[in-house]
């Protein structure tokens, strides 16, 4: 009897909902670290996730004797697959954010019988962190490298088509600014100073982005020290063949061991990429929000 109250409970929390909930809680916290130390989640950690999550929902149906385990599990991880697909190919996410999501979607599952949504609530909060520690970690990345900033910046300034763009923001700036005046509506008036500033702010935002990118996100390595998934920030070509770029949305480990053999044959020196953010931090911290708060939303409503 002890022993049966034990695989159903420990203390008054089934382990049902405990071994899954403290598995995600794990993995995210190793992922987190291996991100930022080496801008990557390895694959045993990714992989094993979802392979966990398959093989102990099929153990929980078959212990509590209800499919709705398995299901759950299988409705996860399809969902977070497609949206993980999604922010892949859309150049949103790296691969090993794309599959430490699908390791909780398999793990943790969308119960559609209880109608719990740990999942929903989850994903609504990541976006919503996801996006405050994109600004904060480019506003750090900015101080940190201020001089390569300034200067990409002021030549993003000279460029033709930002001069012809923010020629563009600036008559759209004023035309909303007139109308503004014009208009007798107190909202419409609001809403018209509301997009004027918006229509110019989003110009320099979006040059302060390109200057980000440039002073901070690229950086020149040797074909040694890439790394499977790495985003190649500039086509290569040998001989008149093309061998890897910005298109692969990651390079393989069959093309670093080709580069590094032209690079022992002195035909490639060094390969230019772009880091991306480590994302996985604001997924794990999204979690822990979501586990004690819920969703952020339906809290501020």
């Amino acid at each position: 009897m002890m022993f049966s109250s034990f695989i159903y409970y420990i203390g008054n929390i089934p382990l049902a909902i405990l071994i899954p909930y403290f598995i995600g809680f794990l993995v995210l916290l190793i992922g987190s670290y291996t991100d930022i130390r080496t801008r990557e989640v390895p694959d045993w950690v990714n992989f094993g996730l979802i392979g966990m999550g398959f093989g102990i929902n099929i153990l929980f149906s078959i212990i509590y004797l209800k499919i709705s385990f398995i299901i759950s599990s299988i409705i996860g991880f399809a969902a977070f697959f497609i949206l993980a697909w999604i922010m892949f190919y859309t150049g949103q996410w790296g691969g090993g954010d794309s599959k430490i999501l699908m390791g909780l979607g398999a793990i943790i599952g969308i119960d559609i019988f209880s109608k719990q949504f740990f999942l929903l609530g989850f994903l609504i909060n990541a976006l919503l962190i996801g996006a405050l520690y994109g600004l904060l970690w480019s506003i750090f990345s900015i101080f940190r490298n201020k001089k390569k900033f300034y200067k990409f910046f002021k030549k993003s300034m000279l460029n033709k088509k930002v001069i012809l763009a923010k020629k563009i923001a600036l008559v759209l700036f004023i035309v909303l600014i007139i109308l503004a005046f014009i208009a007798d509506d107190k909202f419409v008036k609001l809403m018209l100073f509301y997009l004027a500033a918006i229509s110019i702010l989003t110009f320099y935002i979006w040059i302060a982005i390109k200057a980000v990118e440039s002073a901070c996100m690229l950086k020149y390595v040797k074909p040694q020290q890439l790394t499977e998934g790495d985003w190649i920030a500039k086509d290569i070509k040998i001989d008149g063949e093309y061998i890897t770029g910005p298109k692969d949305l990651g390079i393989e480990k069959k093309k670093i061991s080709k580069l590094i053999a032209l690079y022992k044959k002195g035909k490639v020196k060094k390969i230019l990429i772009k880091e991306g953010i480590p994302f996985v931090p604001s997924f794990f911290v999204a979690y822990i929000i979501t586990l004690i708060f819920g969703n952020l939303v339906f809290l501020i409503v």
